[in-house]
């Protein structure tokens, strides 16, 4: 699956149902060598897209349980 294919979904947590982010407005943590995507890097955003102050949240791959047509479901203890 490519990257491209995953922007613009909004990411859920199993675990409360809380919204974490969008896809797209995030950056990678990559491996180098392979081209493998390790984590997602979500900014923290306020209501009205306002960011917040430099927080962000990251998102395992191995975090991923079912990624839908416009939802990607991440499990994520507080």
């Amino acid at each position: 699956m490519r990257y491209r294919d995953l922007s613009s979904k909004e990411i859920v947590n199993l675990e409360d149902g809380s919204r974490l982010g969008v896809l797209g407005q995030t950056d990678l943590e990559l491996d180098p060598k392979t081209g493998q995507i390790h984590a997602f890097l979500v900014p923290s955003y306020r209501m009205f897209g306002i960011k917040r102050d430099q927080t962000e949240t990251t998102i395992r791959w191995a975090q991923i349980k079912k990624i839908g047509k416009d939802t990607i479901i991440v499990q994520r203890t507080n």
